[in-house]
This record gives structure tokens, C-alpha cells and sequence, in this order.
């Protein structure tokens, strides 16, 4: 979300937006299935009739008579489901990002491989949500992820009782679960909504993802003394991240990784907001750095001396980290498979 909307939203719901939520992932699972003739193309949700219900991560019961076809998502759920065959007609939350030198409108990083130009944008930064143009979708679902218990992600709170009434909602956890239980509930709410999530290509997506992480658990018992901190950066604070509530960072925990712990945490939990002159407070050999278009990047952090000073950015061990994950196999595959290459090349250096 934009610098802007950063600091209301760390009071609001302390959470992410500096650096505290997943790399490799905001929320779903497995990849596209192949085609009739072998391809790469998503598999097509299949056509259900009938009562569907399905059981989301607040335990709420979610029923209708019909499998939902008119699906309204956040941004990265909604390419999770595409990459599992299901396609959706709106999205609310980072989608397009303007060039502000040639006015060329893009996909945001959170888009995957949705088509832009398909799908209804609601909502494209923080604190967006355009009611009217989604009642004029007519949407049977509004899915999105959960950060915190009850707190659907990129729904404004003064408006989600008057989003509540309008369609049903999913809620699925994009925190305090490990990548793979998240994956599995996503996949398992695409196979409800009518998507082959059995496919060959899934299942060797699937494969890739677990070799990956095969990688990183081999890379990181081998370096078991380079420290990896998980930050973002704004304009005035660099958040370091804890690493036991997010769904990438846990993971990677638990596979050996030697991530920075901050001590002086929000009230929610999730980071330590460190002033630039102090950014230097815990060593690092490697920086995983908040990739999303809200957060600065390594070129708009080269004004910044302290910054640079940093061993690890002296270094050039510094990489991307995908703090709001597709959860597909076939995206986070590719998470892992950087992490492993980044410690496997990793030199001690704090």
C-alpha cells in the first residue's frame, strides 16, 4: 500500500505494510493446470450445481445454493484462483501501478498473472473500496485474506458492514501459518469453487515447491551462522520483521533458516520500526527487502548513507522478498528456490 496510507494502517491493524507480512505470499495455492493438448493454461473451474458450502479460516460456515460464479477478490487471492483454473470479475487491493515518467499503467507485483484489462478494479490502493461498482457485479463471493482474526484484508472497516450485506465472504489466514498449511486451504477453497487442483501441472508444481524447500533446508544447515533480517523500507522508518508471524518467514524458520529476531515489537506483534540513523541495529549478512510498489526499493535507498553503510547491502546481498505471497505452488516455488540461491552464495559478512 502507498507510504501514505502506511502509518494508519500500522495503528489500525498493525500489521504488514512495513515489511510484516509473507514473502512469498499474501495467500493461495498451487499453479494453473495444464490444457486439453498438454499446455501451460490454468484448468477451467468446473461447472457445479447444487448447494455449495465451505469453511473458512474463521470458522465461519459460508453457504449458497449454487457453486459462486461471480467472484470478487483481493488482488493476490484472485491470481491464486486463476492459477488454479478459477477466474474471477473484480478485484480490490494493489493491481495497477502507474509510471509517473511515461504515464504506462502496468500490473502491480500483487497481480501475478491476472489480466488487468479483464478484471474490475474496485479498489487499487489502501482505504479503496468502491461499493457501488461492486454491487454493480452482481458478486455471489468476496474473497480475501486474514492478517489478524476477523480482519478481511483491504476491506475498509467503516465500510464492512455495508460490504457484509452485499455478498458472503471467505476469509483465509495469510499469517501464523506455515506456507504449506496455507497453500492447502487455499487449495482446497479452488477445488470448492469447482477447479481441478489434482492436475499434472499442479502436481508438479507441487514437487518443485517441495524440492525448493528441500534446498533451503540443505542451504541453511550449511550456513547456519549468516543472519537473514526480513525488512521494508518507507521514507522515514525501516521495519525489520518478525519472523514468527508470517507464513514465508515461519516456514523458513522452520526449515533452519537464521532469521533476525527484532526485540522491540509492535503492539500487534509483527515489526520494530527503526529510525535511519538506527537502522544499523541488528547485523545482518543477508536483507530479504519488501518488494511490493508501497515499499522503497534498493535504488530509492541509495540517498540513504546509513543504508548504504550496511554490510550486507556493501555486499550485494540484498534480494527481494515477496512480502504478500501468491499462494500457488507455482509461485512460491520460485521464493524458495531465490532464498536457497541467496544462501548458498552468502559470505559472512556482519
Amino acid at each position: 500500500m502507498p507510504s501514505t496510507a502506511r502509518a494508519s494502517l500500522l495503528t489500525r491493524r498493525g500489521l504488514i505494510a512495513a515489511g510484516g507480512a509473507l514473502g512469498l505470499v499474501a495467500t493461495l495455492t498451487a499453479c494453473g493446470g495444464s490444457d486439453a493438448k498438454g499446455g501451460d493454461a490454468p484448468a477451467k473451474a468446473a461447472e457445479k450445481s447444487g448447494p455449495w458450502k465451505f469453511t473458512d479460516d474463521r470458522g465461519t460456515v459460508v453457504e449458497a445454493k449454487s457453486t459462486p460464479k461471480n467472484i470478487v477478490a483481493f488482488t493476490g487471492t484472485a491470481a491464486a484462483l486463476k492459477d488454479f483454473g478459477v477466474e474471477v470479475k473484480g478485484v480490490f487491493g494493489p493491481t495497477t501501478v502507474k509510471d509517473p515518467k511515461t504515464g504506462a499503467v502496468t500490473a502491480d507485483v500483487q497481480a501475478g498473472d491476472l489480466d488487468i484489462n479483464k478484471v474490475k478494479v474496485i479498489g487499487n490502493v489502501w482505504g479503496e473500496f468502491k461499493t457501488e461498482e461492486y454491487l454493480k457485479l452482481q458478486p455471489d463471493l468476496l474473497v480475501t485474506d486474514m492478517w489478524e482474526k476477523n480482519d478481511l484484508w483491504y476491506v475498509p472497516a467503516e465500510q464492512k458492514d455495508k460490504i457484509a450485506k452485499i455478498a458472503p465472504s471467505v476469509a483465509l489466514w495469510a499469517a501464523d501459518k506455515t506456507m504449506p498449511e496455507v497453500l492447502q486451504r487455499h487449495a482446497d477453497l479452488a477445488a470448492s469453487l469447482g477447479a481441478d487442483v489434482n492436475t499434472e501441472q499442479i502436481k508438479k508444481d507441487k514437487a518443485r515447491f517441495e524440492a525448493a524447500a528441500e534446498r533451503v533446508r540443505k542451504a541453511a544447515a550449511g550456513k547456519k551462522d549468516i543472519k537473514v533480517l526480513i525488512g521494508s523500507a518507507s521514507p522515514d522508518l525501516f521495519y525489520v520483521s518478525t519472523p514468527v508471524r508470517p507464513t514465508d518467514t515461519l516456514f523458513f524458520q522452520s526449515l533452519g533458516v537464521n532469521i533476525v529476531t527484532p526485540t522491540g515489537l509492535d503492539q500487534a506483534g509483527w515489526f520494530e520500526g527503526l529510525s535511519w540513523e538506527n537502522v544499523d541495529k541488528y547485523k545482518a549478512d543477508v536483507i530479504m527487502l519488501d518488494n511490493r510498489s508501497s515499499a522503497l526499493q534498493p535504488e530509492a535507498l541509495k540517498s540513504k548513507p546509513t543504508w548504504a553503510a550496511l554490510p550486507a547491502v556493501k555486499a550485494g546481498q540484498v534480494i527481494p522478498r515477496v512480502t504478500e505471497p501468491i499462494y500457488s505452488y507455482a509461485k512460491c516455488a520460485p521464493l524458495l528456490e531465490d532464498l536457497a540461491k541467496a544462501l548458498e552464495n552468502a559470505k559472512k559478512v556482519s
